[in-house]
């Protein structure tokens, strides 16, 4: 099974202690999100991950201990978010010449093809206009060049949760044309500097300017980065536009502390204050500890990976 770390919290940046441990305790606990007293357990060990993929704004506070998952045996790839906005958007994270070194470090420790760049995301109103996002990308692009291979982009979407908070900072609604606009002007950018553009989620086609649609959980990196070849499907819990293949996350709405005012999976800091004075590195669940309510079901972990009828893993070049 291929884990996801997770699109619901920065587990690298905030949890990484925990995460080490669960490693080691080999088990860990996921809350249903909509139902939290349905509980799943995951095993983890070798015979159960096939690969985790990290989510994150700064995996800062994990990266003195990759060489843990690398002595247990595990596959691993990062998606590395790192845009140009200010405080006034991202008000958590620390400055963006610490985490562009960050990245650097990183891309250094496990190689450019694992550290997936992620530009997202792309946001117009007040300062943040054309030019800035063009001036700014180029910049970022210039200082991440040959410390990944792939930018994933997407334009923000304006749900109702994040409506109103956006309009009052100035952010409007993306049309066609700005977005056609902001993929002319980027996808040259990037290509200047040898790292392709994908997009993330995106229901237009902008293939004519050279950006493909993208897999943030890559079947295909997958494939390269274990030397086996993988067979599963699309995640069909995601949105019709996502290309992600399926995966199980582990993380915990609610718990992120980087208080980016575009982010619709942690929109109450209070919630979030009190949710991570309940997290306990030691429990098998990222927030809190068993009450007696739950009901634990035990989480089938069907590996990803292609077997021959030997029992061996077969690659198809």
């Amino acid at each position: 099974m291929i884990v996801s770390a997770s699109r619901r919290t920065d587990i690298p940046a905030f949890y990484a202690e925990w995460f080490y441990n669960r490693l080691v305790e080999n088990y860990l606990y996921v809350r249903n999100p909509m139902n939290p007293k349905q509980v799943s357990e995951l095993k983890l060990s070798r015979d159960t991950v096939d690969c985790f993929v990290f989510w994150t704004k700064n995996p800062g506070p994990m990266m003195d201990r990759l060489s843990i998952l690398d002595t247990m045996g595990y596959p691993y790839y990062f998606q590395f978010t790192l845009t140009a906005y200010g405080q006034d958007m991202e008000p958590g994270l620390p400055d963006k010449r610490e985490l562009v070194e960050t990245f650097r470090t990183l891309s250094r420790r496990i190689g450019a093809e694992r550290v997936i760049w992620r530009y997202d995301p792309i946001l117009l109103g007040g300062i943040y206009n054309v030019e800035y996002h063009c001036r700014w990308f180029e910049q970022l692009c210039k200082s991440l060049s040959g410390y990944t291979q792939t930018c994933v982009i997407s334009f923000i979407d304006m749900y109702a949760r994040i409506k109103k908070s956006m309009e009052h900072m100035g952010v409007y609604d993306m049309g066609d044309g700005d977005i056609c606009l902001l993929a002319s002007l980027l996808d040259p950018i990037a290509k200047q500097c040898k790292i392709g553009l994908q997009t993330c989620s995106e229901a237009m086609d902008l293939s004519e300017y050279g950006i493909q649609k993208g897999k943030c959980i890559d079947d295909r990196l997958i494939s390269r980065i274990t030397g086996r070849e993988v067979d599963v499907k699309k995640d069909d819990t995601q949105r019709e536009t996502c290309g992600c293949v399926k995966s199980v996350d582990i993380g915990t709405y609610h718990t992120c502390a980087h208080f980016c005012r575009y982010c619709y999976a942690n929109l109450n800091p209070p919630q979030v204050q009190e949710n991570r004075r309940q997290h306990d590195p030691d429990s098998p669940f990222l927030i809190g500890r068993l009450n007696g309510e739950e009901k634990i079901t035990q989480r089938v972990m069907k590996s990803v990976f292609r077997h021959s009828d030997d029992g061996q893993m077969e690659l198809q070049w």
